[in-house]
């Protein structure tokens, strides 16, 4: 195959992370982006979860970014219900608010530095693939076209992917919310809260600060459903916001203000042959719970360390099947997690309104319901499938524990490699020196875990012997 290993299509977060990460691993790649370089994609997102934070921490990224952001330390749903972030068993038990143009650029600085090639105003018109890779039909800047080819092709191209209509992929789904409106706004009066957020009669709105100066306004008046394409004024957030909050706090200079409405959807398969779905392209949600950004990086986490192992030779190309088994279930529970948020906080129907009165009741007083829910909102909850027999970490997020000689998981992380944690010293031969870091712990756990350069346990053993050290290693690492 001539061409490039990896072409990925989109230089949004999801798109960027994945580039980055192949590039570090030594893995060449080009990213194909039909808008100019510099004009971002102005989308509605603008939270960050915790597990997202230790992805990003992971890439050295998180503590820059929260210097840039809000953090907000309490959740309101329903109007009644308070949730306190603090007990969350991460770094960062908190959310980012942070504009989506911010953790772009720090993504596309990364990208750059690893070596990524950009090829911005070309569009893909058509794709096409056989066992030995990908060919790619695009539009140059010119208007000219031409062909590029890849061992495997990343449709990270959002919602109208490009990549998704041209491997023949339906998107199934719904609209759930038409007319909701969005504005990055000044206010003259600050709210009592850091997330403000209420629902009366028809409308909704929720109002959350950048940390610039700047607060985020999603308003939604159920009586008022309008085209995308109905012209909007900050007079029109302002009536919404105070239908909803009571008083509009005085919101002047919109910086930026949009109409959309809002679709549940997810591609019925992330992966055909050599070409693969990621980030909106192979799901949307409501905005409900601000899980859409966070749930396509961490798609990309998740698939650009197995690109990187087959591309390398160092795994069989069937560990690409794992992508999908992995992905697909979080996102069909992200898509029903922030629809039921949104449902029950519009509910008007007696039943609805009894529904949401219990649960809320139960996450108030009930610890385990509450831990639950906030480890999939958050992300770090999920954890993927393990073969039968296996230890019960395997599969699960390891948490950012502290290592011998003073220094973290995340932090040994940032090279893109497994980590293998230990008891004791285990000599590598350094043979998989690229590809692995042998670490021990702080405290005297006895547990030796092989971590995933996505923070996930591939293996775990009580008291392992060398042998299956390294038949484990051998098994995962190449």
């Amino acid at each position: 195959m001539n061409g490039t290993p990896v072409i990925v299509v989109g230089s949004g977060p999801t798109g960027l992370l994945l580039a980055g990460d192949l590039a570090t691993a030594g893995v060449p790649v080009t990213v194909v982006e039909k808008r100019p370089h510099g004009i971002s994609n102005l989308s509605r997102a603008f939270v960050l979860h915790a597990r997202t934070l230790e992805q990003l921490d992971s890439r050295g990224l998180a503590d820059g970014l929260e210097a840039l952001g809000q953090r907000l330390d309490k959740l309101r749903l329903f109007g009644s219900l308070t949730i306190d972030l603090a007990d969350l068993p991460s770094r960062f038990n908190h959310l980012l608010v942070l504009p989506q143009y911010e953790v772009e650029k720090a993504l596309e600085r990364r990208a750059v530095e690893a070596g990524v090639a950009f090829r911005y105003e070309t569009e893909v018109t058509g794709l096409s693939q056989d066992e030995d890779g990908v060919t790619v039909e695009v539009r140059d800047p010119d208007g000219g076209t031409r062909s590029l080819r890849a061992a495997y092709v990343v449709g990270a191209d959002g919602m109208r992917s490009a990549v998704r209509d041209a491997i023949g992929l339906p998107f199934p789904g719904r609209s759930v919310i038409r007319s909701v409106v969005l504005a990055d706004v000044r206010l003259a009066e600050q709210p009592e809260t850091l997330h403000t957020v209420n629902t009366v009669g028809d409308a909704f709105a929720f109002i959350a600060p950048f940390g610039d100066g700047y607060h985020r306004v999603i308003a939604w008046n159920r009586a008022h459903d309008v085209p995308d394409s109905a012209p909007l004024d900050l007079d029109e957030i302002r009536e919404v916001t105070r239908l909803a909050l009571g008083r509009d706090f005085g919101m002047h200079d919109a910086r930026w203000m949009s109409r959309f409405h809002s679709d549940e959807r997810q591609a019925p398969a992330y992966r055909v042959g050599r070409v693969f779905l990621a980030g909106d392209a192979a799901h949307v949600h409501t905005p409900a719970g601000g899980q859409g950004m966070n749930t396509g990086l961490q798609d990309a986490a998740n698939l650009s360390w197995k690109l990187a192992q087959v591309v390398g030779g160092h795994a069989a190309p069937g560990l690409l099947d794992t992508y999908e088994a992995e992905r697909h279930p979080v996102g069909r529970a992200v898509l029903r997690s922030s629809g039921g948020i949104v449902r029950l906080a519009m509910a008007e129907r007696p039943w609805e309104l009894a529904l949401r009165a219990a649960l809320t009741a139960v996450l108030d007083r009930v610890a385990p319901a509450r831990r639950r829910m906030l480890g999939r909102l958050t992300g770090i909850g999920y954890r993927y499938p393990a073969p039968r027999g296996a230890h019960p970490l395997t599969g699960t997020r390891v948490p950012d524990v502290a290592l011998a000689g003073g220094g973290r998981l995340h932090e040994s992380l940032r090279g893109g490699r497994f980590i293998l944690i230990t008891p004791e010293p285990h000599d590598d031969h350094a043979t998989r020196k690229d590809r692995l870091a042998v670490e021990r712990w702080a405290s005297e756990r006895r547990t030796t875990v092989l971590v995933r350069p996505d923070g996930y346990a591939a293996w775990a053993a009580e008291g392992a012997t060398g042998q299956e050290i390294e038949a484990a290693l051998a098994r995962h690492v190449g």
